[in-house]
This record gives structure tokens, C-alpha cells and sequence, in this order.
């Protein structure tokens, strides 16, 4: 038996954060609630504004689409990007 063990590598946030603006994201709460929508902006603070959200919550999805949502900082588990989601460059909101 070979036992090959996952190696933790740690991410700048930062930087992490820029690359993921424009496309298609996850943030869990961790109160456990997750959000899916695009991620439109981040502040100096790390605080998150997205778009065309929808929440899920206990695996559901709520219903319906929240235009725009903000997610402060201290709030968020995780975020990662939404894997096979529609590309950033179909991100339309508000008619733009």
C-alpha cells in the first residue's frame, strides 16, 4: 500500500480574490448558508459584492435570483470558483 497524503498549500487571498472577480463563484457563510453568483467586485477590506445570486441553503436552492448581494468579510467559510458554470464574458445584469 501506497499512501499518498494531500499537501495544503496556502493561497494569497488577495490576489486569489482579483483572479476570481468576473466569473462565476461559491462563497459559503458560516452560519451555512452559500451564495452562487458572479463576483462583480472586492474592497481593500475583502468584502465581496455579487451578482445574479442564488442562495442555497441545506442543498436547495431558495428560488429566484437576488440582483445584487453584498458579503462582508468576516462572514465567509469559503469561496471557490463554480466549476462548469457559464463563462464571465455572459455575465449580464440589469440589462447591461
Amino acid at each position: 500500500l501506497v499512501f499518498v497524503m494531500a499537501t495544503f498549500k496556502p493561497v494569497n487571498p488577495k490576489p486569489f480574490l482579483t483572479e476570481l472577480t468576473g466569473t462565476k463563484v461559491v462563497v459559503k457563510l458560516k452560519w451555512g448558508m452559500e451564495y452562487k453568483g458572479f463576483l462583480k467586485s472586492v474592497d481593500q477590506y475583502m468584502n465581496m459584492q455579487l451578482t445574479n445570486v442564488d442562495e442555497i441553503i441545506d442543498d436547495e436552492s431558495k428560488g429566484g435570483k437576488i440582483p445584487k448581494l453584498l458579503i462582508r468579510c468576516n462572514n465567509v467559510l469559503y469561496i471557490r470558483g463554480a466549476e462548469g458554470e457559464v463563462p464571465a464574458t455572459e455575465m449580464k445584469v440589469d440589462g447591461q
